[in-house]
């Protein structure tokens, strides 16, 4: 059964045909290890110091207004490539403008620790990276160890002879306890400001936590934003932020988007296109469209030097040329993709053009609507991304230490820029995406 929570996000089915081992993520921060790979070589000289910075359990925008105000800089000085999962230990490079050497052998922050590798005259910034090294563990699962590398060793076949894995976007898109990103973005394109900043605002959800629920309904049911500021919890600092501007400007529904960054505006847009991107996956596979043999009509894009999906390289797949594009397909130098729609998407064609195209006519959504013309800084062109995602997961079981009689697995993987450990690792668990978040 697949939970009612990713349904609401268009992922509807598996993959694989094997029982979930169930299990929790994150019962210890150290049991989701990310290590980023990265693409940039440092030397000794420029004004930028390079680091290597590993983290336990901080979020990487809190951690860099930490570190500035430590540093007595500015946040505009720190560079880096992703932000990375909070509740984790992670690995990757930064970058801190006009900085000394010595200025970081008196730095401190608890669970933080910087190493000097270089400098360099450009800074780290987003995208400077290949992918991510994952090594996570999975405990709390209650199967003993012949059964459970069993179904373990059966999943891994699966997904090997399949060549990896739906390229879902992942809870972390839409939210975990609330999905709620793909919701506005919606309401945004439909040019229903006020039903979006209301959805934000104050829609609750079943596996939030009660007392938030209530102040929830109660701005939902009554538009009371100066009453919510009274009573919401100072935690919900972007809440607070549109219903502050909803008072100080009443109506302008669409300008208290303005309060947010670029960043998280954008944020909603970029979901909703998520989610019709995860149906269009969905469709394919249930119509027996497979994503590792290319059909007439696809829209194939290659592998670049550094051996990732170059979506600024494509062909759409002919009578003609399928069988040369699939022989690429099976050694790993092409890819074939879906669109994340936008105002200039153009769909496959054939087979695979139809399925994409009925998808998003069933959303009633029109292209158009992406130049988002009461917003237009929240415009999206669309794009095409993978639908497969390649990986070659490892695995080692053992007792469960934290929980006595229980099991645990640790699976080591890698994958490109992009996307999410946490769809692979739903195609073991099978379990509910809170118990993975």
């Amino acid at each position: 059964m697949i939970p009612e929570i990713e349904k609401k996000m268009g992922i509807e089915l598996y993959s694989t045909h094997t029982e979930g081992i169930g299990g929790v993520l994150r019962q210890e921060p150290e049991d989701f290890i990310v290590k980023e790979i990265t693409n940039r070589e440092e030397g000794d000289s420029g004004k930028h110091l390079i680091l290597e910075l590993t983290k336990t359990n901080w979020d990487m925008h809190h951690l860099v207004r930490d570190m500035s105000r430590k540093l007595g800089i500015s946040q505009k000085r720190i560079g880096f490539a992703g932000t990375k999962d909070k509740r984790a230990k992670t690995t990757q490079k930064i970058s801190i403008y006009d900085v000394s050497e010595e200025d970081i052998e008196n730095f401190y922050l608890k669970d933080v620790n910087l190493k000097v590798i270089g400098r360099s005259n450009r800074s780290i910034g987003l995208g400077d990276l290949y992918g991510n090294e994952f090594i996570i563990t999975a405990r709390d699962i209650d199967i003993k160890s012949d059964e459970l590398n069993k179904t373990l060793e059966a999943t891994t076949k699966e997904i090997d002879e399949y060549g990896g894995v739906p390229n879902f976007f992942g809870v972390q898109r839409f939210g975990a306890v609330r999905p709620v990103t793909h919701l506005v973005g919606e309401q945004l394109l439909r040019g229903d400001a006020e039903k979006a900043a209301l959805i934000y605002i104050a829609k609750s959800f079943p596996d939030e936590i009660d007392d938030v629920k209530q102040v929830r309904n109660f701005v939902w049911e009554t538009k009371d934003f100066a009453e919510g500021l009274k009573t919401y919890p100072l935690r919900l600092r972007y809440e607070r932020a549109m219903m502050h501007y909803l008072v100080e400007n009443p109506g302008d529904y669409a300008g208290s988007f303005s309060v947010l960054s670029p960043n998280i505006r954008k944020m909603f847009i970029h979901a909703y296109q998520s989610y019709v991107f995860n149906r269009i996956i969905c469709e394919r596979i249930e119509k027996g469209l497979p994503l590792n043999v290319a059909s007439s009509g696809d829209i194939i894009c290659f592998r670049n030097k550094e051996g990732l999906p170059d979506t600024t390289k494509m062909q759409a797949a002919t009578d003609e040329n399928v069988d040369g594009m699939n022989n690429l397909l099976k050694r790993d130098r092409a890819f074939i993709t879906a669109p994340l729609v936008g105002y200039e998407s153009e769909f496959a064609a054939g087979t695979p053009g139809e399925l994409e195209k009925n998808v998003f006519h069933e959303t009633e959504m029109s292209q158009e609507s992406f130049r988002m013309k009461t917003i237009p800084d929240l415009a999206s062109k669309g794009l095409r991304r993978e639908i497969l995602l390649h990986c070659k997961p490892e695995f080692v079981t053992a007792e469960d230490e934290l929980n006595p009689g229980k099991s645990k697995v640790t699976l080591t993987f890698s994958l490109p820029k992009g996307s999410y450990a946490t769809t692979v690792l739903r195609e073991y668990m099978k379990t509910d995406p809170l118990k993975m978040s």
